[in-house]
């Protein structure tokens, strides 16, 4: 149990960028109201690249590490929604080597269940970032001669993940092309989750970039840590996910003229 609710935190609360600094408010008095006019350019400059994040195929490699800095799992993907969605998701190393017949059939379901026409399990999924987040109320954290860093309230309805009091999220846009470069989550203070977790520190940090000019910028890594508690039982570590080897293709799912919807591609 403590093992699960610790992998939970990492991959759901903890992320800190390490080579590209997540964008945060200054601390020089910039702070202001965003205008109309800046709401909707975050709101436009947010939805194209979330528009685009299913169209690339790319190579995944993922380490999480325990508290002590241990590697716990280490895990090579390739993704490529071109493909048919038994296909798409192709595991080519796991901790080091080659994977087993069953975790090859775990990726092959993965793909199977985002076929609009398999069969639904009824079960309750965590709301992805992007769907949480409440632009129109979104102000300006500060501005310079090149970025802007926007400061963007959190809902509540209908977010566990995220309680609105305890985070704090920024989104950096670079002025020149308009470019999303980074979504930053910060933790304000420690709160209690289900009762029995509480989550003592942990920032969140999606890092984003162009691979080909006639596209949007899209997801190129996520780096951090996290610390909680469980039953007094204290559970951590760090994540490290970075995509190589990015192609733009048309999704498979697109013959079915499928639409992606929202902000709902934007998460970790």
């Amino acid at each position: 149990m403590l093992r699960r609710l610790g992998y939970f935190l990492l991959l759901t609360i903890a992320v800190v960028f390490g080579r590209a600094e997540p964008a945060r408010p200054a601390a020089d008095g910039t702070a202001r109201a965003a205008t109309e006019e800046e709401i909707s350019l975050l709101n436009t400059v947010l939805q194209k690249t979330a528009d685009d994040l299913p169209r690339w195929a790319y190579t995944e490699h993922r380490v999480i590490r325990d508290e002590k800095g241990r590697v716990k799992s280490e895990q090579i993907v390739r993704v490529d929604p071109s493909l048919p969605f038994a296909q798409q998701w192709t595991p080519l190393k796991i901790d080091g080597r080659e994977p087993t017949e069953r975790e090859k059939t775990r990726f092959r379901r993965r793909g199977e269940e985002s076929d609009p026409e398999h069969p639904k399990v009824s079960k309750r999924t965590r709301p992805a970032l992007g769907e949480v987040i409440d632009v129109a109320r979104a102000s300006i954290g500060s501005v310079s001669a090149t970025h802007w860093v926007f400061s963007i309230p959190l809902r509540k309805f209908g977010n566990e993940r995220f309680p609105p009091e305890k985070f704090e999220v920024f989104a950096r846009v670079r002025k020149e092309g308009l470019v999303l470069e980074n979504i930053a989550v910060l933790l304000r203070d420690s709160f209690r989750s289900k009762l029995v977790v509480k989550v003592k520190s942990g920032d969140a940090s999606i890092d984003f970039a162009v691979v080909d000019p006639k596209y949007p910028p899209t997801m190129l890594a996520v780096e951090g840590d996290a610390s909680a508690s469980v039953f007094f039982v204290s559970v951590g570590g760090s994540v490290d996910l970075k995509r190589t080897e990015l192609r733009h293709v048309r999704p498979y799912a697109e013959r079915f003229e499928v639409q992606i919807g929202n902000l709902k591609t934007i998460d970790f």
